[in-house]
C-alpha cells in the first residue's frame, strides 16, 4: 500500500494528471481524396538529403519539400534507391507539373527532372501512386502539420 502511495505522489509530483498524453499529429498531406504521412524538408540540408539512401517508401509515405520562394524546381535522384513520382505545387498548392516513374540513377551525371512551371512545393511519393490515386494537374495540396521556418 505505501509503495503505492509513494509512486502516485511521485507521479502527481512530476506533473502527472491521469490522463493520456496529447500527441501532436504527424505531418501529413491531402491530395486527390488520399492522404499521406509525410516528412518535411524545409531547410538546405534536408531538401539537398531529401529521400537518399532509403530502400523502401510506404505506399502511404512521402516527402514534402518545401522551398522559401515559388521558382521552377528541378530534382534528381542522385542516391536515390527507389523510383518515385515527383509532384510539383505553386504558393496555392495547386499541382503545376509532374515527373511521373523517375527511376533511380545508376551513373553520373544524373538526369535532372524539372517542373514545367514555377513551384514552392514538392511532394516526392512512390512510383506510380499519382496515376493509382488519379492525380491532375490543379489538383490542391492540402498540409496538416506545421512547416516551421522555411529556409
Amino acid at each position: 500500500m505505501m509503495k503505492r502511495w509513494l509512486v502516485l505522489m511521485l507521479f502527481l509530483l512530476a506533473g502527472g494528471t491521469g490522463a493520456a498524453p496529447v500527441n501532436a499529429a504527424a505531418p501529413a498531406v491531402e491530395l486527390h481524396g488520399h492522404r499521406f504521412s509525410v516528412e518535411f524538408a524545409t531547410d538546405d540540408a534536408s531538401r539537398e538529403h531529401g529521400l537518399m539512401m532509403r530502400t523502401t517508401l510506404a505506399p502511404d509515405h512521402g516527402m514534402l519539400f518545401v522551398f522559401p520562394y515559388q521558382a521552377p524546381q528541378g530534382f534528381w535522384m542522385k542516391n536515390t534507391l527507389i523510383p518515385l513520382d515527383i509532384l510539383y505545387f505553386d504558393t496555392d498548392r495547386r499541382l503545376v507539373s509532374t515527373q511521373l516513374d523517375v527511376p533511380p540513377c545508376k551513373a553520373d551525371p544524373c538526369p535532372i527532372y524539372p517542373s514545367n512551371a514555377p513551384a514552392r512545393y514538392v511532394l516526392e511519393l512512390s512510383a506510380g501512386t499519382a496515376n493509382r490515386i488519379g492525380v491532375r494537374v490543379g489538383d490542391e495540396l492540402k498540409i496538416d502539420g506545421d512547416v516551421g521556418t522555411v529556409r
